[in-house]
């Protein structure tokens, strides 16, 4: 077994790797930070955690605590903003954004660019679907065409209440947010290799995200795409419109083109569940590449939702 701390575990990504973690048969839990929960047993989290074979689970320390990461944990999930020392020797994934553009950390996209080394940077859950859509096909496009449409459930704003996440500002409404300047419009052009024209949207749903991308190619983008995920176990090309439903829980992600028949047009989408594929799945699957693991260790990809 190989030991894992999980820094910012009570928030929504941190809560999702931690149910992760628990499903995973080469891992186990010495050490989970939370600010907000420090010095509370673990099932101040979920009740659930006191049952089904978990109440062992250590108690919650501060994420400032040096306890945390020197647990002597193998693993380290970073779920929180929060520019670490990294642990000498151990695997550091970093889900919060943190390190996404630091020297010395790997941008790891397991389909696209792997993990390298033992420090590695999770993209973000726009740039992640984004990506997907567009990278396999950047060679045909005409990156001044490129228009990323994306829409993400209220989740992808985090565990902490705000002025835009509150209910009432969320609830009957579709909300463009960070117009021009978001956070991941730079992860995408640096994967990509140019600069694209995207604008976020928060949807009244709990969780999930879909990005439509609207572009000019030279040729059909399918087999290119079909030929980047035929050997994934995560990633499936579909014929159908991507489905937000079949999605929402799982670490999956669904990728579809179409040719908009009245302007020769191509409309590239990508829909993943923001928590699974977006943040705590990607993390797992990153952490289990650095590894050496089953890559697919841990997540959720199988069964038939409802």
């Amino acid at each position: 077994m190989l030991s894992v701390a999980i820094l910012g575990a009570s928030g929504f990504a941190g809560q999702e790797t931690l149910d992760r973690v628990l499903a995973h048969r080469e891992l186990e839990v010495v050490a989970l930070g939370s600010d907000s929960l420090a010095g509370r047993a673990a099932e101040a989290l979920d009740p659930r955690l006191a049952r089904n074979g978990h109440g062992s689970l250590p108690a919650f320390v501060s994420n400032e605590e040096a306890e945390a990461l020197a647990a002597g944990a193998q693993l380290v999930f970073c779920c929180a903003e929060n520019e670490i020392e990294p642990p000498d020797g151990a695997v550091v994934v970093d889900l919060s954004g943190s390190h996404r553009f630091s020297d010395g950390w790997s941008y790891s996209l397991p389909e696209l660019s792997p993990p390298s080394g033992r420090l590695i940077a999770n993209p973000g859950c726009y740039a992640t679907a984004a990506l997907l859509a567009l990278a396999p096909i950047a060679e045909i496009l005409d990156p001044t065409s490129v228009v990323v449409d994306g829409k993400s459930g209220i989740s992808g704003a985090g565990r902490a209440l705000t002025e835009r996440s509150h209910a009432a500002a969320v609830l009957d409404n579709v909300t463009p947010y960070a117009v021009g300047n978001h956070k991941h419009a730079p992860e995408i052009a640096r994967l990509l290799g140019f600069p694209v024209c995207f604008v976020p949207h928060v949807v009244p749903l709990r969780r999930g995200l879909v990005c439509t991308c609207y572009v000019s190619a030279g040729e059909d983008p399918r087999p290119l795409l079909e030929a980047a995920y035929a050997s994934s176990h995560v990633v499936d090309v579909v014929d159908s419109v991507p489905d937000l439903t079949r999605l929402q829980g799982t670490d999956a992600a669904e990728v579809a083109a179409f040719e908009d028949r009245a302007t020769g047009r191509w409309i590239v989408i990508c829909a993943l569940d923001n928590l699974g594929k977006g943040a705590a799945g990607q993390g797992i699957q990153n952490a289990n590449l650095a590894l050496g693991l089953d890559e697919t260790a841990g997540l959720r990809l199988s069964g038939v939702l409802v």
